[in-house]
């Protein structure tokens, strides 16, 4: 499959919470060929692999937010009984180290390299984001002491034509 698809699809499932970016399990184990449940039972099974930084459940708060955000059919929305498990750029490499499979090794890859471009993508983005700052203030600035001289101008133009209709009277 080409790779450029391959990390649209994954970018695509990529969600910000808390400031981190992180994968949901559900996406993860669509993406892993695994069932929902034989992904969570292989975490639950090596929960000392998984700190609170590589994973993590939704508050209720969370949950019910994110619920009410998914458009999806109702065979998807009945698997919501539970708080999904978040995981991290750091949890999604370490499910490397239990699930096993061909597939799981090259989806890690696959998701690591995704990971990667998304923070090249966004130091450029900021980078950019920056100079879109500089320019505007630049042209605030240009743009006052354009508005300053056009209102100079006005100003005087009424005193020559105050002068002008004086001299005509």
């Amino acid at each position: 499959m080409d790779e450029l698809i391959v990390q649209g699809e994954i970018s695509s499932k990529i969600l910000t919470l808390r400031g981190k970016q992180v994968i949901l399990d559900r996406e993860l184990a669509k993406l892993y060929q695994v069932e929902n449940r034989v992904l969570n039972q292989a975490v639950k099974r090596n929960l000392d692999r998984f700190s609170n930084d590589f994973m993590f459940q939704l508050n209720k708060e969370e949950f019910e937010n994110w619920k009410s955000q998914i458009v999806t059919s109702n065979a998807d929305v009945m698997g919501l009984r539970k708080m999904p498990y978040i995981f991290t750029e750091q949890g999604v490499y370490m499910l490397a180290t239990v699930l096993r499979s061909k597939v799981a090794v090259d989806v890690n890859i696959a998701i690591m390299r995704t990971f990667t471009k998304l923070r090249e993508f966004s130091k450029h983005y900021n980078a950019l984001a920056k100079q879109l700052i500089e320019v505007d203030k630049k042209h605030d600035k240009q743009y006052k002491e354009l508005k300053k001289a056009l209102d100079e101008l006005v100003s005087s133009s009424r005193l020559v034509d105050e002068k002008v209709m004086g001299f005509l009277k």
